[in-house]
């Protein structure tokens, strides 16, 4: 058991269920967010934090063990608002983590990395980005920060590059992308127990029948995921229409997300 996790963008939905599921791995859970976290359990310390304050991040991260960092935004916006939460905001954590002690990191990256390489291809770790937004730029950016800290000083991180981390597959694309909440904590407790980690990125995939992504290079993790979409794949298949071939849902693995704009407010 770590003595004490802490958890930012801990009022999200992902920030949520790790919560509850993470706290019988901690004797203390630090939960962070700029949005209202309710009521402290008996284990819980909530701390709300601009993660674009770089001393409130140094805060932050006094006497932890381990970070998983879901904290920022989630979403294509604006350039302003992606700069200060997850450029300044992932630069202020690693910095923090330096000052901190180097408690290991999860960095929540994610599949927009990498998101207009075509559905028909099955992609490396190693394989180059082709981001399908600023989020997913601001994503490069961060595994390039958390790269930089392990060379430079040590850093251990595992770079996570979640797909779809839902209670269920909700449409065509998941059943490929899905990643299910147990196989996500069981990715954390993984990489929290390894006796090395070095800098290591891991596809956030639960073991889709499906799936484009290899993560053989991180089987020293120990990590087996349980979950497959193809079970959920019937109940898809009658709810959900399925896509033209030529829309980009069906055709980019970064989904809708290839067809954003640049936003401008």
């Amino acid at each position: 058991m770590l003595n004490r996790i802490l958890i930012t963008g801990a009022a999200g939905q992902l920030g949520a269920m790790l919560r509850e599921k993470l706290a019988p791995h901690a004797r203390v859970l630090r939960l962070s967010d700029i949005s209202d976290l309710g009521q402290a359990a008996a284990n819980e310390e909530l701390v709300t934090c601009d993660l674009s304050d770089g001393a409130a991040v140094h805060d932050l991260l006094a006497d932890c063990d381990a970070v998983v960092h879901l904290g920022g935004i989630s979403v294509e916006k604006n350039f302003d608002l992606i700069e200060a939460a997850n450029l300044r905001g992932v630069y202020n954590l690693y910095e923090a983590a330096r000052a901190q002690g180097f408690p290991r990191i999860i960095f929540a990256s994610s599949n927009h990395t990498i998101g207009y390489y075509e559905q028909n291809q099955r992609l490396k770790h190693s394989d180059p980005f082709r981001p399908d937004s600023l989020y997913g730029v601001s994503k490069i950016f961060g595994e390039a920060v958390a790269s930089l800290y392990h060379d430079k000083f040590g850093q251990e991180s595992a770079l996570v590059r979640i797909g779809s981390c839902t209670p269920a597959p909700e449409n065509w694309r998941m059943l490929s992308t899905w990643l299910s909440h147990d196989d996500f904590v069981s990715l954390i407790m993984a990489v929290f127990n390894a006796p090395r980690l070095g800098c290591t990125v891991v596809w956030g995939q639960s073991a889709n029948d499906a799936g484009w992504w290899d993560n053989s290079h991180a089987a020293f993790l120990g990590w087996t995921p349980k979950d497959n979409a193809a079970r959920h794949a019937a109940q898809v298949h009658a709810q959900v229409p399925r896509p033209d071939r030529d829309d980009p849902v069906a055709r980019y693995q970064g989904g809708v997300f290839t067809d954003e704009p640049i936003h401008k407010t």
